[in-house]
């Protein structure tokens, strides 16, 4: 069996991420210079400044033009995603199916464990999806939230990674599909249903949320004559 050695620039990034999590750092924190960091582990300057750029790839850095570099989003999460992927109807309609399996289960689990933390972060994400040209954090996102709240951090990743691959498709899904007041409302029952600890209907909304949109983009593909 072929093993494959890690390059210096990868050892160098798992490094990083090892001197994040030992300083306890968390997202928004900002970490040394590459040229500080180069000093560190005793390598060149262009081997951590490649090691940095496989790290914001991923979301574990972020730059910031004329102020450093900062932990960021992806930092801790166990799921990545490209979240340069084309969208089309089609790709849509297989994100809300993917959804369809996941989701459901999610909302019920959800339900089952919440904590009040929980049900007041929910409430905001709801809320502040009904606020226009938002700048969305995928974290902030109403079904991030509710994949935290099952305090699963693996269900947590995937939704996450999930938020990211399909960037684009949910901007089509939002401009083509939903309706703001309507998809507001189907998020406050579910809240409800979760602050109830109901999960056989945190269940059911959340599948009937998904199952209406997948039939409104299976209209525009199959359209009737």
């Amino acid at each position: 069996m072929a093993y494959t050695t890690l390059s210096l620039s990868e050892k160098i990034a798992d490094g990083i991420v090892d001197m994040i999590t030992r300083e306890g750092k968390t997202r928004g924190d900002s970490i040394p210079s590459a040229r500080a960091l180069a000093e560190r582990f005793e390598v060149t300057a262009p081997t951590v400044r490649e090691a940095l750029r496989r790290l914001e790839a991923t979301g574990v850095i972020v730059f910031r033009h004329g102020s450093g570099t900062y932990v960021g989003p992806g930092f801790g999460r166990g799921l990545v995603a490209n979240p340069h992927v084309a969208a089309s109807a089609s790709s849509v309609l297989d994100l809300i199916e993917a959804r369809l399996v996941i989701e459901p289960n999610i909302a019920a689990t959800a339900a089952a464990h919440r904590t009040e933390a929980d049900l007041e972060a929910l409430r905001a994400a709801c809320d502040n999806a009904t606020v226009p040209d938002v700048v969305e954090d995928v974290s902030s996102h109403f079904h991030a939230v509710l994949a935290r709240a099952t305090g699963n951090p693996v269900l947590n990743d995937t939704i996450e990674a999930m938020l990211v691959f399909n960037r684009r498709q949910r901007q089509e899904l939002r401009q083509a599909f939903i309706v703001p007041d309507t998809d507001h409302a189907e998020h406050q029952g579910l809240v409800e249903a979760i602050e109830e600890q109901d999960s056989e209907t945190a269940r059911f909304l959340a599948e009937a949320h998904l199952r209406s949109l997948r039939d409104a983009v299976r209209r525009q593909l199959r359209p009737t004559d």
